[in-house]
């Protein structure tokens, strides 16, 4: 659990910082490090896809998963639930900007893959790498929203600690023996890229809507070791 400590850790550390500084920057700036924020997005989103695609042995699979998984997100509208939720508290642009940050620390190759590579070899390279990134995305999310993007800590130390957890009990298990963690990563690329193009202003696609994709390559999985 060490490189989800130090993970939650430069988040923390990174929105105190940006934080600091907010009163610091014009609108301008922020506006542009925000625009730098959405185009990593999409480049971290995209690489995650590249990279693990020609891994997968079930191409169609991430398709499938974005179509089930959006419709049930849809129907049970997880994005405007999650959404007024938190804008009763802090508003509907922090709403936004907590949502944004939650899905691009969460969702991506180094924060499913990293957990299971720590518990599985000791292996904390994809979560320092992780952290490095945190650490920079949360300050400039600070910049913009404030301190409420402290928030996002426990949640990425609840996601990560539920992929330790769940590969150090399921070590033997043929689900991670066949590329489940692949198909993860593609799906989660894929979302990152949503959360791009929204931090952009460019489409809202209602990302939480789509968080149900990354049962469905588990639910194949499983129905698939049973045969």
């Amino acid at each position: 659990m060490l490189g989800t400590i130090v993970n939650t850790a430069c988040i923390i550390t990174g929105t105190l910082i940006g934080t600091f500084f907010k009163k610091g920057l014009g609108e301008k700036y922020t506006k542009t490090l925000f625009n730098a924020m959405g185009l990593a997005s999409l480049a971290l989103g995209a690489s995650s896809f590249v990279q693990n695609m020609p891994k997968s042995e079930f191409p169609v699979l991430f398709i499938l998963s974005l179509a089930i998984g959006g419709v049930a997100g849809t129907a049970l509208d997880l994005d405007g639930r999650v959404k007024r939720l938190i804008a009763k508290r802090g508003g509907e642009s922090f709403a936004n900007g907590l949502i944004s940050a939650c899905l691009l620390y969460c969702i991506g190759t180094f924060s499913i893959v990293g957990p299971v590579l720590s518990a599985l070899q000791g292996d904390n390279t994809f979560l320092y790498t992780n952290s490095t990134l945190d650490f920079v995305t949360s300050m400039v999310f600070a910049t913009t929203y404030g301190i409420g993007m402290i928030l996002a800590a426990p949640i990425l130390f609840c996601w990560q600690g539920l992929f330790y957890l769940i590969a150090k009990l399921a070590s033997s298990s043929p689900l991670l023996q066949g590329t489940l963690v692949n198909e993860l990563a593609i799906v989660g690329g894929v979302l990152i890229i949503s959360s791009g193009l929204s931090i952009l202003n460019i489409k809202d696609c209602k990302t939480l809507n789509y968080i149900p994709a990354l049962l469905v390559p588990v639910l194949w999985f499983l129905i698939k070791s049973l045969f």
